[in-house]
């Protein structure tokens, strides 16, 4: 799988180069390429933004570099080309997963007020939003989506069953999760934990998501129950 992600900032995604997602691309599970708009500006400055017709605060990304660098990276439109803006659908856990089955990847990174509108026009299949809120520019949600996707993807993590048993994966909330030493500050691990029967180990947990996710998330409740409704 390749991710192609353009940006204004390409230093901001050495981030990836460590840890679970690091050790992916140094393996070959996944191949990051991470594109400078800059480089395809045809300004003889660089230059990437300017005014916006009709006024307005702040700068907008001009569509010439965006679109030949789109043209660069992806001729035979073979990437799904995803544009980070407060504008697009919600990232969850099922449009991580969905995006991890998508084949090879191009996701756009806008900056100062947002991208001149015909780029987007041109260039992109879906936008992409991490919740109702602003960002200075798309670089950090666009670490977030290829973080919660390249999970879904195997040979990503450790044991492929930590992507089900976490948050969200049946529209629940994880359960409590302990380590050693058994006691800490006079906490001690739940008995079931360490009582070998995997049985009432997994009904515990099941429990604990379901209480968790009634107190802290219960739009989520809903979710569940229609899930195993439809399931019945």
């Amino acid at each position: 799988m390749t991710i192609n992600v353009l940006t204004l900032f390409p230093e901001m995604f050495a981030a990836l180069e460590h840890s679970v997602i690091g050790r992916a691309i140094q393996s070959g599970v996944v191949r990051l390429n991470v594109v400078n708009i800059r480089s395809f500006s045809k300004d003889k400055h660089l230059k990437c933004d300017d005014y916006p017709y009709g006024g307005g605060a702040g700068m907008v990304m001009t569509p010439q570099p965006i679109f030949d660098a789109v043209q660069a990276v992806d001729p035979q439109r073979i990437c799904r080309r995803i544009y980070l803006s407060p504008k697009g659908q919600t990232l969850t856990a099922a449009k991580a997963k969905q995006l991890s089955e998508s084949g090879d990847l191009l996701f756009l990174c806008g900056h100062y007020e947002g991208v001149d509108q015909r780029a987007i026009d041109l260039c992109i299949d879906e936008e992409l939003s991490l919740g109702d809120f602003v960002l200075t520019g798309g670089e950090l949600a666009a670490m977030v989506a290829i973080d919660s996707l390249l999970r879904f993807v195997p040979g990503v993590l450790g044991s492929e069953q930590s992507a089900v048993d976490e948050s969200f994966s049946d529209s629940l909330l994880e359960y409590p999760q302990y380590t050693r030493p058994r006691v800490f500050e006079g906490l001690e691990v739940p008995e079931v934990l360490v009582s070998g029967h995997h049985e009432n180990v997994e009904k515990w947990r099941r429990e604990q998501s379901l209480a968790i996710t009634s107190r802290l998330r219960p739009d989520l409740i809903e979710n569940f129950a229609s899930k195993n409704t439809a399931k019945e």
